[in-house]
């Protein structure tokens, strides 16, 4: 089969685009046939060695396909079902061998490239917004990167929630798209200070939460946005990954809380993932999430989509084809 791997961690051109043995489904597993992969920022984490993995290290965390096969004892799934999943690594392959307790049934109004898109951020921007900071209406929230894939989705979810957004965008075109997502307010950050204008549009206050995807060049900003005793909730490396600083600072802003969240440990079992999941789709189905893909690659052109979304000039989401 063809898949996009890495044998050494650096840059887009450490991707290869070569054959690899199909995979067996191996205990408590199914086999994939994928009909779209999922691009996300996790796949540059573990291209360039950020996220260490012994190689060779098959990109991709998320997809969508059909189940061609599943190991003795599996009864979740069977073949020919239609099934999305995240969380595990080696979607950018024309097969993949998945825990099956990961995978979960499409709908059949949600195709294979909707799944494909949804799984990763849709689930993410769930837990961030009902779980790590479950959103009360009136609160207010900060969304960074607030255009982009993961940033439309926690708009949207946080608006569900009955609270205020406050997004963060860097070219006007982008701030129209997080418009549209559902953001009350947007800052570019490219011509103001975002930290001065959220608290400006507070009345001073801050916060209550900020949702950061960047990392390292919101860092700082980030902490000064937050009211007394807000959240941090850093969970990503965009920009490069937070450096290490003094637990002391958080008391010294205002008692802050912070945590660095992954999915993994918000699906950590079948029925967390399949209440996530229902609800992701169900916003699909209804309407109350716009899904917007900003491109479909070809599989081969996996370097191509990384380069586009490392740039940060992309709007919603990327996609990987076979």
């Amino acid at each position: 089969m063809k898949a996009v791997f890495v044998t050494e961690f650096g840059g887009v051109e450490k991707l290869r685009y070569e054959d690899l043995p199909k995979p067996a489904p191996g205990d408590g597993q199914a086999l994939v046939r994928i009909k779209a992969s999922g691009v996300n920022f996790i796949d540059i984490y573990f291209r360039t060695g950020l996220y260490p993995a012994p190689p060779p290290v098959v990109l991709g965390m998320e997809a969508a396909g059909v189940v061609e096969s599943v190991a003795a004892g599996v009864t979740t799934v069977k073949p020919g079902d239609r099934v999305a999943y995240a969380m595990a690594r080696g979607s950018y392959a024309e097969y993949a061998a998945v825990p099956a307790w990961q995978l979960v049934k499409l709908p059949d109004a949600i195709d294979f490239e909707t799944g494909a898109a949804s799984m990763l951020q849709g689930m993410t921007a769930h837990y961030l917004t009902h779980s790590t900071y479950p959103l009360k209406p009136g609160e207010t929230c900060l969304v960074h990167a607030a255009a982009g894939g993961a940033g439309q989705w926690i708009v949207a979810a946080a608006k569900l929630r009955g609270a205020r957004v406050i997004g963060t965008t860097s070219t006007r075109e982008k701030a129209e798209a997080a418009r549209k997502a559902g953001c009350d307010e947007v800052i570019l950050y490219t011509e103001d200070d975002f930290e001065y204008q959220t608290k400006k549009l507070t009345g001073g206050r801050g916060v209550d939460v900020v949702y950061d995807s960047v990392g390292a060049a919101t860092w700082d900003k980030s902490l000064n946005s937050l009211r007394p005793r807000g959240m941090m909730v850093t969970f990503g490396n965009a920009s490069g990954a937070v450096p290490p600083f003094p637990p002391l600072t958080l008391n010294q802003k205002g008692s802050l809380f912070l945590t660095r969240p992954t999915l993994a440990h918000y699906c950590a079992n079948r029925e967390e993932l399949e209440g996530r999941a229902r609800d992701v789709f169900h916003w699909l189905e209804s309407g109350r999430f716009k899904l917007h893909i900003d491109k479909v690659y070809k599989l081969a052109g996996a370097g191509e989509a990384q380069t586009a979304l490392a740039s940060r000039r992309t709007t919603g989401k990327l996609l990987l084809v076979p």
